[in-house]
């Protein structure tokens, strides 16, 4: 009888436990139904990005910053934080110091490395073929791999349009550009440059230094120092953090005398800043962009979306937005602007094809 009674209580126990978890189930699953309804479901796993600079360092004003904007626009975008899971940057001291960059990001576990600049082709190759799994995007170079994503621009395109901005707007019919180091990249700029530059004053004076170093602005000053000196009255530079020096050199001309006709037209991104000397005076006349943080953005976003585009190469040109001059400020008068606008036009339909080398 005790045995049946107990039987009957442990029953009872278990139907009462079965109602109240049932019961305990439909709150939890109302609470879930309430915090999506609020907002708060638990987000779908982040995908991470992080990218090494070359030795033009994050803070270049140029191209490496260009694509560390783009990294953070692509964070914001998701909701994502700086570091692990998120995104990041590793910076490079040294050439040296590529692939172990790259290899740390790797260790890190982030979903895609970039490798900024045509100086890190040869470290992104390798360590993508000891890395099959994992993706990678080259900016400025490329590489033959399945799991690598060139991205390439005509620089040659936007440097034509600031050719043309430098010759109809020189006083003295001398020009100048300042590169960095003598590669494919930075003789595209020079190319267009010049050839812009011929195609509106084919008596134009143009001056040319390589300064053989992206991260040394004393060498841009130099350089520029001796253009200015010899009548140069606007310089182009396609040089990352060396071309700082080329507008130090500027500024320091045009504020101890105000009315020395210098001017520096920046490059990668607007370097309006870069050339502000005070609220009314300003020696940048105007930038020629590169769309690397649009390019990092979009890339991203494909690899996010399962539609990384590894093995090929991607181009952006004048048609594709990939390359322009920033704003002048009203420094560009409207006359001069039109026939900027109308080679512009001619570029991106395809009339006008820009070389991508001097010729000799």
């Amino acid at each position: 009888m005790k045995k049946r009674k107990f039987g009957l209580v442990l029953s009872s126990v278990l139907a009462a436990s079965a109602i109240l978890g049932a019961c305990g189930a439909k709150d939890d699953k109302d609470k879930e139904n309430d915090n999506a309804s609020s907002g708060d479901t638990k987000t779908e796993e982040a995908f991470s990005i992080a990218m090494v600079t070359d030795v033009g360092g994050v803070d270049d004003k140029s191209f490496n910053q260009s694509a560390w904007e783009g990294v953070q626009a692509y964070g914001k975008e998701h909701n994502l934080s700086k570091g692990d899971g998120g995104f990041d940057y590793l910076q490079s001291k040294t050439d040296a110091d590529y692939d172990t960059n790259l290899n740390l990001l790797l260790r890190r576990d982030f979903n895609l490395v970039f490798g900024i600049g045509y100086m890190m082709a040869d470290a992104i190759e390798a360590i993508a073929s000891e890395n099959p799994d994992n993706h990678f995007a080259l900016i400025d170079a490329e590489v033959e791999a399945d799991n690598v994503v060139n991205v390439m621009f005509k620089e040659q395109e936007g440097a034509f349009l600031a050719g043309v901005a430098a010759a109809k707007m020189s006083k003295s019919g001398k020009i100048g550009f300042v590169g960095g180091v003598d590669i494919p990249v930075i003789n595209r700029f020079e190319a267009g440059f010049v050839e812009g530059a011929k195609a509106v004053n084919p008596d134009i004076e143009i001056q040319r230094n390589y300064t053989a170093a992206f991260d040394k602005a004393d060498l841009g000053k130099i350089a520029a120092n001796s253009m200015y000196s010899s009548g140069v009255d606007i310089i182009f530079h396609a040089a990352g953090a060396t071309g700082n020096g080329v507008f130090s050199e500027a500024k320091e001309r045009k504020a101890k005398d105000p009315k020395a006709n210098v001017w520096v037209i920046g490059v990668d991104a607007d370097q309006y800043e870069e050339g502000k000397i005070d609220e009314k005076t300003n020696v940048t006349l105007t930038s020629m962009l590169k769309g690397v943080n649009a390019a990092v953005v979009d890339i991203s976003n494909k690899a996010k979306n399962g539609d990384f585009p590894g093995g090929t190469t991607l181009t952006y040109g004048l048609a594709e937005d990939g390359v322009k001059l920033a704003d002048s400020r009203g420094a560009i008068p409207e006359d001069v602007q039109a026939v900027i606008d109308e080679y512009k036009e001619k570029i991106a339909s395809g009339e006008i094809v820009v070389p991508e080398k001097v010729e000799k």
